[in-house]
């Protein structure tokens, strides 16, 4: 009661206009709704003619038009769809042509609101003629597939300019990983990835980077992307959490010389688990698991050694991969717990990766590579709405990381 006592409040033109009275006079809800469309239409011209007042300098009739050496010049015609329906509106002309009304800009014929249905639907997977469908049939708005493109094709410029955004001269964390999809070229279906990168900024927050195309992951792509983030202004990474991709750890220290990489612990235990046949992989695993969950790097050596002399001689690859990536595989070790859990998995990303997959799920390929970026920088505008807190323990971390790397933090 107290809500709509508040909304009377609020409100008391509106309640003076829809008396009972004045609302007996519609037979159905159709009839109300042209009514509201109707309302709707000469609200926007009121609207209209207040912004060519303001173009002009003058209000309509007014004789400090006379000589001022621009004038109103009729109106013309134009249909805009909006949340009520396809309402026809005059909108004011002036002489000289120079009138750009903001409320409805030339050469448009929708309201925001329907672009920002189009593209959040655009961001869910659906296509062109699914996204016509769909609007026709819940909103009653006939839309061409030519109008749709139009304002999907809006979103490449949203793209660039995010790609190329200047970034935090330093990041505290920066966790690296790729996701794959089925793109068209030259009539064939092929693997494309897009490579992501996320970073730890110094307030603690999670922030997506950048996205990058390319045909399947590499070093030397990782290469191209790591010079990217030092063109948009990054001087220094403290962290970075990767997969073991091959060169990759060598890629990152040409550019950031200073980082400590981390191999990804989860990608080395399916990467060292490959080796071990089906009977032996539950006890294989849980000898596993004290290398990688010990209390310290010395610990983790001594175990790592133990997994050696029960495995080593049945399974001396799945051996060699940890000790070949011992120092990046290790680097966690050297930072207290709450940094730890951060770095030694790149789950973060991983988990970024299985939200997109959700968002484009609906599309089993892509026409083209503007395509699947448009898709996934919707579905990841989504996602990141909700990075709004910092991560967890944060006092605790950022005086952690300011302990172990001082000025490099530039706090």
């Amino acid at each position: 009661m107290k809500k709509q006592k508040e909304q009377k409040e609020q409100h008391p033109i509106l309640n003076q206009v829809l008396t009972p009275e004045f609302l007996k006079q519609f037979k159905d809800s159709g009839e109300l709704n042209s009514f509201m469309e109707q309302l709707y239409a000469r609200a926007m011209e009121q609207m209209l003619e207040g912004e060519m007042d303001g173009h002009l300098g003058y209000e309509k009739h007014s004789p400090e038009g006379i000589n001022s050496g621009n004038s109103r010049n009729g109106k013309t015609s134009k249909k805009v769809k909006t949340t009520l329906g396809e309402v026809e509106l005059e909108i004011p002309r002036d002489r000289n042509s120079s009138f750009e009304p903001i409320l409805i800009p030339k050469r448009s014929r929708k309201v925001e609101a329907i672009e920002d249905m189009i593209i959040s639907l655009y961001a869910r997977g659906m296509t062109v003629r699914d996204i016509e469908t769909q609007i026709r049939e819940v909103y009653g708005y006939n839309i061409s597939d030519a109008t749709i493109s139009d304002v999907t094709a809006k979103v490449q410029t949203l793209v660039t300019d995010w790609q190329t955004r200047p970034l935090s001269s330093v990041y505290f964390v920066v966790w690296m990983d790729g996701i794959v999809f089925k793109v068209r070229q030259n009539n064939k279906v092929i693997n494309k990835t897009v490579y992501l990168a996320v970073g730890l900024n110094c307030e603690g927050h999670k922030e997506v980077l950048g996205m990058w195309l390319g045909e399947n992951e590499s070093a030397s792509f990782w290469m191209s992307v790591l010079t990217d983030l030092r063109s948009r202004g990054v001087e220094d990474i403290l962290i970075t959490s990767t997969d073991n991709l091959k060169g990759l750890p060598e890629a990152i220290t040409s550019i950031f010389p200073q980082s400590v990489t981390q191999i990804c612990v989860v990608h080395q235990i399916r990467n060292a688990s490959r080796y071990v046949v089906w009977k032996d992989k539950k006890q294989f695993a849980a000898d596993m698991k004290t290398v990688y969950t010990a209390a310290s790097k010395d610990l983790a050596w001594g175990a790592l050694q133990d997994l050696e002399s029960t495995w080593g001689k049945k399974y001396p690859h799945a051996i060699k991969s940890w000790k070949a990536n011992w120092t990046e595989l290790s680097h966690f070790f050297d930072f207290p717990l709450e940094i730890r859990t951060m770095i030694y998995t790149t789950n973060i990303i991983e988990n970024l990766n299985g939200k997109i997959r959700k968002y484009t799920k609906a599309k089993m390929s892509f026409p083209d590579d503007a395509s699947v970026m448009k898709s996934v920088f919707l579905a990841l505008r989504e996602i990141t709405r909700k990075w709004t807190l910092p991560v967890r323990n944060w006092n605790l971390v950022i005086n952690q990381f300011i302990n172990i790397f001082g000025e490099r933090c530039k706090i």
